[in-house]
């Protein structure tokens, strides 16, 4: 059986992004409280026998939590599960959250990855994005993590802003690569409904799909070119640094989400829980909802395999070889003659690519 890993959602946030259509409330220390004693009631109700081998504090915004919070969260996993010593333990950060004694004090309580939400390092998109914090409050948080003893630092970025640019682009992952980071994830700016962001007025400043495609590849070159390799969809890493807790989700491997409206793929089903901080505060355990009762079937696992850079195995499936030729010339796909990958040009219709190969 393959090691658990287990989401911990938490849904407080100072400000919501305009961009975020994420489950979050505004902070409050009393509730807060109460959210961490009922995490600790659903990680013994859950207790299992099982090694876990990552940690994934997740929102919202995990770094508004009190270090003391993080630190007995973890220590309950580790009392009710048996807790690998090598764990990956995760933690968002959102830069205006923590200082140099709040980072050191997360370390200390057992957090050894970071995962830091710079978003860009160009003044103007930060606030096109809404984003609260400064390129120079980004900079100082990676490098006081590093002084604090975190090794494994992950950077978030965003393309497909309105009246980002190239350059801008190459701006942000050159000063990225010159800081002691070893993982960055990049995204697409997607409008969510109900967003501040759906309105016309702000769609209509969005960059077309050719331009987002043209930002895409550059983004993938010029992060290949400084030593994070593309190794899914939007995620880069230094050789070894890879998120071994999502890679869990590409996988169809075991995670067990806690906390509202976190979800699971877990001994066999796929369920998630309600959006309702104070139902998940005042239950003796979470309410769930199911929506899989047999996951991770063959087109799933396909699915899933094919955001991954190492592909799937099509070596027991000639139905889908024979659909090869015509994505190899097009560029979309690579393929040794057992294992079919992605290319960046692929990835970027991947939905399409992934859809005519398995279904």
């Amino acid at each position: 059986m393959d090691n658990l890993g287990i989401y911990i959602h938490i849904p407080y946030c100072a400000k919501k992004c305009p961009y975020c259509d994420f489950f979050s409330e505004r902070y409050n220390k009393n509730s807060v409280m109460q959210y961490t004693d009922a995490v600790l009631r659903n990680l013994e109700y859950y207790s299992r026998r099982r090694i876990v081998d990552t940690i994934y504090f997740g929102g919202g915004t995990p770094s508004l939590m009190p270090a003391e919070c993080i630190e007995r969260i973890i220590n309950s996993v580790r009392k009710n599960f048996i807790l690998s010593e090598n764990s990956e333990i995760t933690l968002e950060v959102n830069p205006n959250t923590v200082n140099a004694d709040k980072l050191s004090d997360l370390y200390n309580a057992g957090v050894n990855r970071l995962s830091v939400g710079v978003q860009s390092l160009v003044e103007s998109e930060l606030k096109t994005l809404g984003r609260t914090h400064t390129a120079e409050r980004a900079v100082e948080t990676v490098i006081n993590a590093e002084k604090a003893g975190f090794k494994n630092i992950s950077c978030d970025m965003i393309i497909g802003v309105p009246n980002q640019t190239s350059e801008s682009i190459k701006y942000t992952i050159q000063k990225l690569s010159e800081l002691p980071v070893t993982h960055i994830s990049s995204y697409i700016l997607k409008i969510e409904n109900g967003t501040p962001f759906d309105n016309p007025d702000f769609i209509s400043l969005m960059p077309d799909d050719d331009t987002v495609s043209d930002m895409y590849l550059l983004m993938v070159d010029e992060l290949e070119k400084r030593g994070f390799m593309q190794y899914e969809v939007s995620n880069f890493a230094k050789k070894g640094s890879e998120s071994r807790h999502n890679t869990k989700y590409w996988k169809c491997i075991d995670y067990l989400g806690i906390g509202a409206s976190a979800h699971s793929c877990f001994e066999g089903k796929r369920f998630f829980v309600p959006p309702d901080i104070e139902k998940f505060n005042n239950s003796p355990f979470q309410d769930i909802s199911v929506t899989d009762e047999n996951p991770c079937g063959f087109k799933e696992y396909a699915m899933l395999r094919l955001r991954l850079k190492e592909g799937l195995d099509v070596s027991q499936h000639p139905e889908i070889i024979s659909k090869t030729p015509e994505l190899l010339k097009a560029g979309y796909i690579n393929f040794d003659g057992k294992k079919i990958s992605l290319t960046a040009k692929g990835y970027l219709m991947s939905n399409s690519v992934i859809e005519y190969l398995v279904f």
